[in-house]
């Protein structure tokens, strides 16, 4: 007994309170079956997706006090008066940017000599991440932005997502629902692009090729997909490379306004920071031939590839109107406006099976690497190291210390 590694799972504290967990109940059991000398607790909540008497039914214990837990595992940020001093933590904290509200918790981090183990930092060999929410929230976000329209048009009416069950229910949901002759276009090739590509395929919308879809109408409702190459290609000879698109994005100009003429509601998921350009400008809404009118941004990054990003909705209030003359905001459904679904938080509408999946992935690539006591992947993904940062975030120093500039 004395010779089991204890893993605990933490309850989530960050307001607004997510509920999403790292490993379901039967997830817990399927890894204490298969790695006998792990025994895993679980912290109570009144709000994870999963009850705590399912973990109970499953044979997992149940416990306040996780001290006696060498790995702890949460999901979002940690508040930084729950943090245990000593322990290896496991979560997305959103520090690797420097984002100012994460810098007390780092801080506390190393004064209470923790490891940390960042999600976001886990990688495969070829650099692609190991761990992410994007499918689900993809789902979500598709469905979102397909309610609004509805909404706007008053053409058909969906429930929420948060108030289902499980996916299922949501699918089941889908079953009869007649669309209108509606023209989508989808931008990214990643996981939110999948989760989005899935509710197309649910709904029986079909695939249109960009170059047809730029130029046809039809009687049916249809998507096209944008990937980077056919986004962005750079300025002096008309190519695209994702090695030189990531490593100069600025010499790279962005082939998006076409399809604002001809779409009724884009689904954003390209990836974006502050040196792409993004997909039109705010000059752009004012022209009598902006036919948009629901934007799903999904990767929701303010002001950021789609400029009438104002900031985030929430589950609860997912969409507000946008002025198309001075980009003010405003209530959602009405006539002259542009709707904006900017849900930071979308896989938490579909917290049991989002937690499957990324318990699933948590399973298969890290928990193994995790026991062993010097994994490559684990030390590339460690922040800090009993309070220290390492080597790759060295450069975080200045954060650490309070000195943000």
């Amino acid at each position: 007994m004395e010779n089991k590694i204890h893993i605990g799972l933490i309850r989530e504290e960050k307001q607004p309170h997510d509920n999403r967990v790292a490993f379901t109940p039967r997830q817990c059991q399927w890894i204490m079956h298969h790695f006998p000398g792990t025994q895993i607790y679980v912290q109570p909540s009144p709000l994870r997706c999963f009850s705590d008497s399912e973990y109970e039914k499953a044979g997992i214990t149940l416990q306040e006090d996780l001290s006696h837990c060498t790995f702890l595992l949460g999901i979002k940020e940690v508040p930084a008066d729950k943090l245990i001093p000593g322990k290896t933590y496991l979560f997305f904290s959103h520090t690797k940017k420097k984002q100012p509200h994460n810098q007390h918790m780092l801080q506390t981090i190393l004064e209470k000599k923790i490891t940390l183990v960042d999600y976001e930092c886990l990688v495969h060999p070829d650099g692609q991440r190991i761990l992410g929410f994007g499918f689900f929230a993809g789902i979500v976000g598709a469905h979102n932005g397909l309610m609004a329209y509805g909404e706007k048009t008053r053409s058909f009416h969906f429930k929420r997502v948060h108030t289902c069950h499980d996916f299922q229910e949501l699918i089941s949901h889908y079953f009869g629902i007649k669309l209108p002759p509606i023209k989508i276009v989808i931008t990214g090739s990643g996981r939110v692009a999948a989760g989005a590509l899935e509710i197309m395929g649910l709904l029986g919308i079909k695939y249109i090729p960009p170059e047809e879809y730029l130029i046809n109408t039809y009687s049916y409702p249809v998507y096209t997909q944008l990937k980077a190459g056919e986004l962005y290609l750079r300025r002096d000879d008309k190519t695209y490379s994702r090695s030189d698109f990531h490593a100069h994005p600025e010499a790279y100009e962005c082939r998006f306004l076409p399809y604002v003429t001809v779409s009724d509601v884009l689904m954003n998921g390209i990836y974006w920071d502050e040196n792409i350009a993004p997909l039109f400008h705010a000059n752009d809404l004012k022209k009598d031939n902006f036919r948009i009118r629901v934007i799903a941004d999904i990767t929701d990054d303010t002001n950021g590839s789609v400029p009438c990003n104002l900031g985030d909705s929430t589950i609860e209030d997912p969409v507000y109107g946008v002025t198309k003359d001075n980009m003010e905001q405003t209530a959602p459904y009405l006539p002259d406006t542009v709707d904006m679904m900017c849900v930071s938080n979308l896989p938490n509408e579909l917290p049991r099976d989002a937690s499957q999946y990324f318990g699933d992935q948590l399973m298969k690539y890290v928990f193994e690497a995790l026991l062993q006591p010097d994994n490559e992947m684990i030390r590339n993904a460690t922040i800090t190291a009993n309070g220290t940062l390492t080597g790759r975030f060295k450069y975080l120093e200045d954060y650490a210390k309070g000195d943000l500039t």
